[in-house]
């Protein structure tokens, strides 16, 4: 039973990684945290499970993601190997500050930061980006991406809903800007992914089928599914208007953030 429902997880995460352009953390943390809940997991890890597994699984759909933005030739490597070095310090660092939270905090910083990405989402809908700003320099860019890392870890995603609009803000083209996030997302998960596992078990969490804060059976249920239908929400995206989208997605956030402020406030 359990594994059906990790698959549902990473069905729908999957579909909305490709539909939205981000990693399907923002869907799989808030689902995830239901599940270990419903479970009779301690209440004090089940939100460094629900974000150390939701990292784990961002590996694989990244690698989906980033192998069809490269065949359209939408990734930027340069800016990416000039992200990539403070993406993955910044990951770990943020895995270990996220042990040191407790479940109660984690869920009001997470319910705030989601609330502002579906803000930003809504009221950006319609801007056009400014193409005439340039990036900056290659150490401001590590910088950029070690702080992104940070957060990425702290709130389970791949980065996209930063990366994106960091991109954005420097005039890269929409489809770009989610292409290069998507490669991003790799050294994001993989060195978050590991800084939960690392940190976990110094933690020894008592929960079956986990390493540190990884829970196995969720981790392959989700990945393998969202491997595929990916492809079919990236489909769905060309179909649809994205001002459309983007509000769509910004409505789904702001209710995933109420929720966890109310979670975290009780």
């Amino acid at each position: 039973m359990e594994l059906i429902i990790f698959l549902a997880i990473g069905a729908l995460a999957g579909f909305a990684a490709g539909l939205f352009g981000v990693g399907g953390g923002l869907i799989i943390v808030p689902l995830l945290y239901a599940v270990f809940t419903q479970m009779g997991f301690d209440p004090e890890v089940i939100m460094h499970m629900a974000l150390g597994t939701s990292l784990a699984t961002i590996i694989v759909t990244s690698i989906s993601s980033l192998m069809a933005h490269h065949k359209n030739g939408a990734v930027i490597w340069p800016v990416f190997k000039n992200l990539a070095p403070g993406l993955v310090i910044g990951s770990f660092l943020g895995a270990g500050i996220a042990g040191l939270l407790s479940g109660t905090h984690l869920q009001l910083i997470i319910g705030i930061f989601v609330i502002w990405v579906a803000y930003q989402m809504f009221a950006g809908a319609k801007k056009a980006v400014d193409q005439s700003k340039a990036l900056p320099s290659a150490p401001k860019q590590v910088f950029a991406g070690t702080g992104i890392g940070v957060a990425s870890a702290i709130f389970g995603i791949g980065g996209g809903s930063l990366t994106v609009p960091y991109l954005n803000h420097y005039g890269v083209i929409m489809q770009k800007a989610v292409g290069t996030s998507a490669a991003c997302g790799l050294p994001i998960a993989i060195a978050g992914a590991l800084g939960f596992m690392f940190f976990g078990m110094k933690e020894q969490v008592n929960v079956p089928n986990t390493i540190g804060f990884v829970h196995i059976y969720a981790f392959i249920g989700i990945s393998s599914m969202s491997f595929f239908t990916a492809k079919f929400g990236a489909k769905a995206a060309h179909a649809l208007s994205p001002i459309v989208l983007k509000k769509c997605f910004a409505i789904l956030l702001f209710v995933v953030g109420c929720f966890f402020l109310f979670k975290g406030l009780r």
